[in-house]
């Protein structure tokens, strides 16, 4: 008798196939070495204002477009390099049925790849600065938890945020012992493999204007919001709800460490990893994926939290200084150099993700 849970991974597969168009019968499935993982783009995928999808399309380049009827957009592929392109669509809900519908499409053969997870985020204003660029070593989710509106919290609450099956916030990790949670909410990445990414864009020169530096210049209570764009490591929390301000900033970070451990540091918020990690997830678990092989890039388009003298509310609407372009840039420079290192190393990478060679 064949478990129930083989049955629905069947299930599944066999609903992919169903799905895809009839061009692909007979076909052998397509090699893919690295897929790049965007979440927006305005208008078209070519030609117009480039979302994060747009440059890869035009640049890197990805000049063949493959129809996707499950997902947000066509997928984007190079033949040469076998990298392929995912616009999932935003927030967590799109990221999830969009890189499941990927992972299940029988054209492709994902059996080595590498998955790249390239785009824009807010960035705390404590660690980073506008167009930088942060490699991720932890993916925290900050939509599951208990809410409490700011207008009922409690006198001696820092803010109304609490973990799963808690009475109040947490300040360490034994206090979310007693709780109950999901797996999907800490999502640690392979630290060789990050480190490796760090090192081999560590010095990509990444795009400065003036715009970017006179915004930064009225964070004069933050130092590092102030400094050049860079390429750094730093943590990612991952929410639908576009979040803003110094106490949910203070949370973020108390978040962060509370599932990722006192070494972890909130340096990026983004809206639909923990989805596309979530995905990845269930595909490793029929083989589909190697959880060893995902990296998540993160580039700063804006900041958390106001400057002094700013309304937090002034500040999560206002304009991203060169309307995000720049940290739109620096996501696909300092990602296609590290697509680059993994395609021209492939007889290394192919087999090994925890050793990457130096």
């Amino acid at each position: 008798m064949i478990p129930p849970s083989c049955l629905n991974a069947m299930l599944i597969i066999s609903m992919a196939f169903l799905y895809q168009p009839s061009a692909y019968a007979g076909n052998q499935q397509i090699p893919v070495k690295v897929v790049v993982v965007t979440m927006f783009e305005h208008g078209e995928a070519a030609g117009d204002r480039p979302g994060e999808l747009q440059y890869w399309v035009e640049d890197f380049p990805l000049d063949r477009s493959l129809p996707f009827a499950m997902g947000e957009y066509p997928l984007y592929y190079n033949a040469d390099d076998q990298v392929l392109a995912i616009c999932v669509g935003g927030g967590i809900p799109n990221a999830t049925a969009s890189t499941m519908a990927l992972g299940l499409d029988p054209r492709f053969d994902f059996s080595q790849s590498y998955w790249l997870i390239a785009g824009i985020a807010g960035g705390d204003p404590k660690d980073t600065s506008l167009g930088s660029a942060v490699w991720a070593q932890h993916v925290v989710d900050g939509d599951l938890l208990y809410e409490i509106d700011a207008r009922e919290i409690p006198e001696s609450w820092p803010y109304g945020i609490v973990p799963l099956g808690g009475e109040e916030p947490a300040s360490t990790r034994e206090d979310i012992a007693t709780g109950w949670t999901v797996d999907t909410v800490h999502y640690a990445l392979n630290q060789d493999l990050v480190n490796w990414a760090y090192a081999i864009t560590a010095d990509t020169k990444l795009e400065d204007t003036p715009e970017m530096a006179q915004f930064r210049a009225q964070f004069t209570n933050h130092d590092q919001a102030r400094q050049p764009p860079r390429v750094m490591l730093g943590d990612t929390l991952a929410a639908s709800t576009y979040w803003h301000g110094e106490k949910l900033n203070d949370w973020a970070n108390d978040w962060i460490r509370l599932y990722a451990g006192d070494d972890a540091n909130f340096v990026t918020s983004n809206m639909e990893d923990t989805g596309t990690l979530t995905a990845l997830r269930r595909l490793a678990r029929i083989g589909r994926v190697n959880e060893s092989k995902i990296l998540v890039l993160r580039t700063v388009s804006n900041y958390t939290l106001p400057p002094a003298g700013k309304a937090a509310a002034w500040s999560a609407t206002a304009e991203y200084p060169n309307r995000g372009r720049p940290a739109l840039r620096a996501a696909f420079e300092v990602g296609r150099a590290a697509v680059k290192g993994l395609v021209e190393n492939w007889d290394h990478f192919a087999h090994s993700p925890t050793n990457p060679v130096k």
